[in-house]
């Protein structure tokens, strides 16, 4: 077994990637597409830092769906990519990179949403009772990008 693991999904949006990036970019706009957001409606959330800077941080405390964890902007190369460091905290600690990626495609933009992270022995075990990273979490980043996708086509 690697030693890493990669879940991502990508999805083509009909608006231009300065448009979808202004949703991305911001970890206080996740919230209007996230698929986790609806998962605990009330869910404890703490924004610092500039909105769309390096250094934004966003940390969430919820329900035994959602856990808790936190979101540190890391890199902003606009209209582009955005990289994040994602930790979760409950209920399991883990430690993974994440990045929105959005690219020209046509009249509109590909969007594509990664996550990569070290097989930690708890990401071990799951994957021995089938449960991978990409089998919990990319149906996740599907239902965003379609909320994601519903948001900037409005």
């Amino acid at each position: 077994m690697a030693d890493t693991y990669v879940v991502e999904r990508s999805k083509q949006i009909a608006a231009a990637p300065a448009d979808v990036f202004t949703h991305v970019v911001s970890l206080n706009e996740w919230d209007k597409w996230s698929p986790w957001a609806a998962m605990d409606p009330n869910m404890t959330k703490t924004y610092t830092g500039d909105p769309g800077a390096v250094g934004s941080h966003y940390h969430w405390t919820g329900n035994r769906k959602v856990g808790e964890g936190e979101m540190t902007v890391t890199a902003v190369d606009a209209p582009s990519r955005v990289a994040i460091d994602l930790r979760f905290i409950k209920p399991f600690k883990s430690e993974s990179e994440t990045e929105m990626l959005v690219s020209p495609d046509g009249d509109g933009s590909q969007v594509t949403w990664r996550m990569t992270g070290e097989r930690t022995f708890m990401v071990k075990v799951m994957g021995l009772i089938g449960k991978t990273m990409d089998k919990m979490i990319g149906p996740d980043f599907e239902k965003g990008l379609s909320s994601l996708k519903s948001l900037a086509e409005a």
